[in-house]
């Protein structure tokens, strides 16, 4: 099912209130219907729609990192993966521990610094031993904090996010 996103960008309890049952979870298109207008959790979505197959190669190898909020507090862990893999020429090659924090967190980087750092070595560790070009993900936190890692060892892999990447593989469409 879908469930709103707009609170996961601003909230750092989103998940804990997700997993209480606090936050509705919109699995019927009536659902959907009675909140249109309201952010959703784009990649989930664009996978129940079925969008069409993008015709733009690109012919590079990425890793996919999962959002904490996506990958424990809604289970979204195949939608993404399968909407990059409909991309042509892409290969996506497993992230080791991709479902482990990043150490953004929401505001978990900031109140607390030095797990957040350890938390992203781990995962910068993580993404170097893909041997990925890019690393995709879906929330602009981990984009934020993953870029910052990236950049500190300074290593030549592109994060992204998803619906970023959808769009070079759909080009001119």
């Amino acid at each position: 099912g879908l469930a709103l996103g707009a609170e996961a960008l601003g909230d750092p309890s989103f998940v804990r209130r997700l997993m209480q049952g606090r936050i509705p979870r919109l699995d019927t298109a009536d659902k959907l219907l009675a909140f249109l207008g309201k952010p959703l959790i784009r990649k989930e979505f664009l996978a129940e729609i079925e969008p069409t197959t993008p015709t733009r190669p690109l012919n590079k190898t990425v890793a996919y990192h999962d959002a904490c909020h996506l990958a424990h507090g809604q289970q979204v862990r195949a939608q993404p993966r399968a909407l990059l893999a409909t991309i042509p020429g892409l290969r996506l090659t497993e992230l080791p521990e991709s479902d482990w924090c990043c150490g953004s967190a929401g505001t978990y980087n900031i109140t607390e610094p030095e797990m957040a750092e350890r938390l992203m070595r781990r995962k910068i560790d993580n993404i170097q031993r893909t041997e990925a070009e890019t690393v995709v993900m879906g929330n602009p936190g981990c984009l934020m904090q993953i870029r910052a890692g990236l950049q500190q060892r300074g290593l030549a892999v592109d994060a992204v996010h998803t619906v970023d990447l959808l769009a070079e593989a759909y080009g001119d469409e």
